[in-house]
């Protein structure tokens, strides 16, 4: 199988698909970043120790500054920054971390925090900005964080201190790498000795060759994957003036010295604070599309011109001619469209400024949902295309170790899935909002009804919670959340899945009539019937399914996947990823196997580079 678009209509099929993908808009929002991605400094190099690639990394951080017209304006668009993530991902997992921490968490919160610094100084990358929150002992509870800043009245200013080892920062790129840097860093507002609840200060912590006086860096040992410069960062008495508060309603010192606040909360204080972690959880999100994108297309391609013996030694056939290869790949393509709108569904809810708590906790979902099935996506396509997959050249694996990342950052993904399942089991009434009001099973070939049982599987989850936890003795608010967690978790995935599903059914109703919707209707019964078939034990109990339907599921998927792999390399080609960055994978290309016939080619191996000797 081969990937051609040898008709119009072909032609246009792929382009409505990518704007499924991508967006209505989708040539003004990724132009920027499909064309920047394909130039030459960002092709895969032939770096091979850990500092070299790491210099890279601010080299190309450099270079993408300088293409921008404005940093401040990328900073400022959510979308835009969701793009960067979506498209830097798969070329450069560290240069992805590093730039979205200076323009989102940096330079997004000195914008919404307003005031009249000078910023040019970090727009034109003269310092790079970093941030600082989590910390040894404070990860996922960062509204705990034990590093002081208090204020000091004779000089109008504040005196940052780390108390003990656990309150070091954890994992922040603050070292001389790349040029000098300062950070954001969340820290226990102290005045007169009264706890006002951790905000965000502007400390310089670099200069272009070492740490600044008070300021103490480690680096931390090498993280797997993707190289970035993750340290241990302290203060010991380190003082700042009154300017690097990024105070604002939410809490400010009034030229009298005293605190004030909108806020009557410390951890609403806080939230405010860092409420650019929000748009962290949508550049995850979308680096992880990204990625999954990727190694499903370098997947199709290289299962295409991979060739094996066909049965009892007849001609050779393409691996993904077999069902057990193409199977998998098919399943992976219905999912990945599912990330990718579900990714567009929450962006879209954040930006839209309604349920501002309800477009936040999707956001959550989504992040958490979208990066486990992106990591699932990326292990299914590395099997697929074997020992090829674990070479460093080829690309996955360090994809894989970069989603690891995304499952963490910006919250933790049991962390923020836990919390979102706590507020829909409190917050919904029982018997769930979306309760069916039709009854009992439909017609498997109504995408309509296969959206009502994957909304109908986030009610059974929660009510299953709630009367755990009514069972549960009162007095011990834990172990009533333990007895309730497992299936309130449940029902935070189905709820995933069931907006995924939703925003399947919206994206096909769009479309005129003819191949794209005709596709996008398939991927969209096979990612839904997949999610049935996991759960048709439950369903079957609660009346929603027959006995004959729930026997008939495995045909049904089957049909399915046969539909779908018939058209796999075209729906790859909908991902609109550039030519240029499918060259750097060796074996997404037909001569994949030239490389290994070439005598000056070299690998990169654990940081030393072997030539591959001519034993001819």
């Amino acid at each position: 199988m081969t990937a051609t678009i040898d008709s119009p209509s072909t032609e246009r099929s792929t382009d409505l698909l990518t704007g499924v993908l991508l967006g209505d808009n989708f040539r003004r929002e990724h132009g920027f970043w499909q064309r920047l991605i394909s130039t030459e400094p960002f092709r895969r190099p032939d770096r091979s120790t850990t500092e070299e690639r790491l210099a890279l990394t601010y080299e190309r951080l450099r270079v993408l500054n300088d293409c921008l017209d404005s940093g401040a304006q990328l900073a400022a668009d959510h979308r835009a920054l969701a793009a960067l993530h979506e498209w830097l991902g798969p070329v450069d997992p560290a240069l992805t971390t590093v730039a979205g921490i200076h323009y989102n968490l940096f330079l997004g919160s000195l914008l919404d925090h307003g005031g009249d610094r000078d910023l040019s100084d970090f727009l034109r990358l003269r310092r790079i900005g970093t941030f600082l929150c989590t910390e040894v002992a404070h990860g996922n509870d960062a509204a705990a964080v034990e590093t002081a800043a208090e204020y000091d009245r004779e000089r109008d200013g504040f005196v940052l201190r780390t108390p003990h080892a656990g309150a070091q920062k954890f994992m922040p790129n603050t070292s001389p790498a790349g040029g000098p840097k300062t950070g954001l860093v969340a820290a226990r507002l102290l005045v007169d000795g009264a706890d006002q609840g951790v905000f965000l200060f502007l400390v310089p912590l670099t200069d272009g060759v070492q740490a600044l006086p008070g300021v103490r860096i480690r680096r931390l040992p090498t993280r797997t994957g993707s190289p970035v410069d993750h340290c241990l960062t302290s203060f010991d008495q380190v003082f700042v003036g009154r300017a690097a508060l990024l105070g604002g309603d939410h809490g400010r010192i009034g030229a009298d010295g005293e605190f004030s606040s909108t806020l009557d909360n410390r951890r609403r204080r806080f939230l405010a604070s860092i409420g650019r972690v929000t748009s962290g959880k949508i550049s995850m999100t979308a680096c992880a599309v990204g990625c999954a994108r990727a190694t499903l297309a370098v997947a199709v391609r290289y299962g295409g011109h991979r060739y094996v013996s066909g049965p009892r030694g007849s001609r050779q056939v393409p691996v993904i001619a077999h069902r057990s290869h193409h199977g998998p790949l098919a399943s992976a393509t219905a999912t990945v469209f599912a990330m990718s709108l579900l990714h567009r569904r929450a962006l879209d809810r954040w930006e839209g400024g309604g349920q501002r708590e309800e477009a936040e906790r999707l956001v959550a979902v989504a992040k958490g949902w979208v990066t486990w099935q992106a990591r699932s996506v990326i292990v299914e396509c590395r099997e697929r295309c074997g020992a090829q997959a674990l070479l460093e050249n080829n690309g996955m694996s360090e994809l894989l170790t970069g989603v690891e990342g995304a499952i963490t950052a910006e919250g933790d993904n049991m962390a923020i899935h836990a919390k979102a399942a706590a507020e829909m089991l409190f917050a919904t009434a029982p018997g769930g909002p979306e309760a069916s009001s039709g009854g009992g099973p439909g017609e498997l070939d109504d995408p309509r009804f296969l959206g009502r049982l994957l909304a109908e599987l986030e009610r059974i989850w929660f009510g299953r919670a709630r009367e755990r936890m009514r069972r549960a003795p009162h007095g011990d608010p834990l172990a009533r959340w333990n007895v309730a967690s497992g299936p309130a978790l449940r029902g935070v995935e189905a709820h995933a899945q069931w907006q995924a599903a939703e925003a399947y059914e919206e994206a096909v109703a769009a479309l005129p009539e003819g191949p794209a919707r005709e596709r996008l209707g398939e991927l969209q019964r096979l990612f839904a019937l997949d999610r049935i078939a996991r759960n048709s034990g439950d369903l079957l109990a609660a009346g929603l399914l027959t006995a004959d339907q729930v026997n008939g599921l495995p045909d049904r998927v089957e049909e399915l996947i046969a539909m779908v792999a018939a058209q796999l390399p075209d729906l790859v080609e909908s991902f609109a990823l550039p030519p240029e960055l499918l060259a750097d994978w060796p074996i997404a290309g037909a001569d994949y196997v030239a490389a290994y016939d070439d005598p000056g080619a070299a690998w990169r191996t654990g940081g030393d580079r072997a030539t591959v000797q001519d034993e001819r």
